[in-house]
């Protein structure tokens, strides 16, 4: 039998929160990753969940943490009318469908315990209100449904507090349901509520005091973009100007940093919507890569930013920016090249300072892709809704390792911890490794 120790990971290893522990999307201590898989190969084990989610798996040394939405609620995940329709339909039937947040234990995949972390379960196109991923920091797990309900959790799965965003302040509005995840840092979580399609009430941002549930701020966060424009899906990140933490928010037609101490608004960059067109809602999250912020769009413009300064950076603060952004999938950088893949399966690889080529767009797995890349061990990782992950070196030129599929729908993002890669399909949660040289 494989043991648990050939895999086993440090703590520099985790995977705490979205996009990872330095909240890009990369891991630095990854090694021996896995190239190739299928539903059976290099397979560790596979856990069987009560129904599909976006949110990412995260991990904490042997603990595994991943929500869900109710057995039974998972028949429409479309985004076609009819699906769209079956999905009102069976929100009305099954208005008290419940929300999972689930420990596992990393070395067999065995379920450790299951609590119920919300009510009222509906699907909005490609969204299930399971999508916030959680975050820990080894000791709790904090985790937030798609209509507000906030909780934190021992790792025994003891309940410390909750209480109801939605509920304190505003409620939200936006078009395909909440998707940003919480962030932690310095035992704060930093919540973003950027929202305008189906509601007039202003967005907002929450920094909550993670041992007691308390707010320690709340601010409003203004735009003047229209219709479905303000809303956004992405998650708050942070960056350090002159050895001081901001936060920046992106979306809304706007990027954005805050005074970690008090919401405040510092700087505002503009440019991210020229058209003002009313459908620019914000998904893939910005990227921090010292202090450059990467603002996403709508595919164009991406626009990279200098962080700092004062009032509106627009012009002053504009380092450069490319047509060929993301749409859905937020972009991986290793500190010099920027790899940014397209929810139609194309990726380019940029220079990280001035924005060129360092080699054109080309052509993945063909697909839809929503889940965002990793990088780790060298490689990309970039998983589609097929449930294929095309494995890319993360070098100076163009070069598929792999393309490794699971055969089941798929909107989570990987994610890499040890020598493991975990995937969430909408069935099952994988646990990956490279088992060549395991024993038996």
């Amino acid at each position: 039998m494989l043991t648990a120790s050939l895999f086993a990971a440090g703590p520099a290893d985790n995977w705490p929160q979205w996009r990872g522990p330095h909240l890009d999307g990369r891991s630095t201590t990854a090694k021996n990753l896995p190239i190739s898989w299928s539903e059976t190969e290099n397979v560790v084990w596979r856990t069987k969940l009560p129904s599909w989610a976006a949110a990412t798996p995260i991990i904490w040394q042997d603990t595994v943490f991943i929500t869900s939405a109710q057995e039974g609620f998972a028949a429409s995940k479309g985004s076609g009318i009819i699906d769209q329709a079956v999905s009102q339909i069976k929100s009305i039937i099954y208005p008290t469908d419940q929300l999972l947040l689930l420990a596992l234990n990393r070395n067999d995949g065995s379920i450790r315990w299951q609590r119920v972390i919300g009510e009222g379960n509906k699907i909005l196109n490609k969204q299930n209100m399971a999508s916030p991923t959680p975050v820990t920091d080894g000791r709790h797990v904090w985790v937030m449904t798609g209509l507000g309900a906030l909780s934190c959790f021992d790792f025994e799965g003891k309940l410390v507090w909750e209480r109801n965003i939605a509920d304190d302040y505003w409620a939200f509005g936006l078009n395909f349901g909440y998707g940003s995840s919480p962030m932690l840092d310095d035992g704060r979580l930093y919540i973003q509520v950027l929202h305008g399609m189906t509601t007039d009430d202003p967005s907002y941002l929450v920094a909550v005091d993670a041992v007691n549930g308390k707010t320690i701020w709340k601010v409003d966060r203004p735009t003047d973009a229209v219709h479905e424009s303000p809303d956004s899906y992405s998650t708050p990140m942070l960056v350090e100007v002159n050895g001081q933490k901001q936060l920046a928010v992106a979306g809304g037609d706007y990027l954005t940093g805050h005074d970690v101490e008090t919401g405040r608004e510092l700087w505002r960059g503009g440019g991210l919507n020229p058209e003002k067109a009313p459908n620019y809602r914000t998904i893939a999250s910005s990227l921090v890569v010292g202090d450059i912020v990467f603002a996403p769009s709508r595919v164009k413009p991406f626009i990279a930013f200098r962080a700092g300064g004062s009032g509106d950076v627009s012009t002053s603060h504009r380092l450069w920016s490319t047509e060929h952004g993301p749409d859905v999938p937020t972009p991986v950088s290793d500190g010099e090249r920027m790899f940014i893949v397209g929810d139609k399966g194309i990726v380019i690889c940029l220079n990280v300072k001035d924005g060129s080529e360092v080699w054109g767009r080309s052509r993945m797995e063909l697909g839809t892709y929503s889940s965002s890349p990793v990088l780790a061990d060298g490689k990309i990782y970039a998983t589609n809704e097929e449930g294929s992950t095309t494995v890319i070196e993360a070098g100076d030129k163009f070069k598929i390792l792999a393309t490794n599929k699971l055969n089941d729908y798929t909107l989570a993002s990987p994610a890499v911890s040890g020598s493991q890669i975990f995937i969430r399909t909408s069935n099952y949660l994988y646990c990956l490794a490279d088992k060549s040289g395991a024993t038996d």
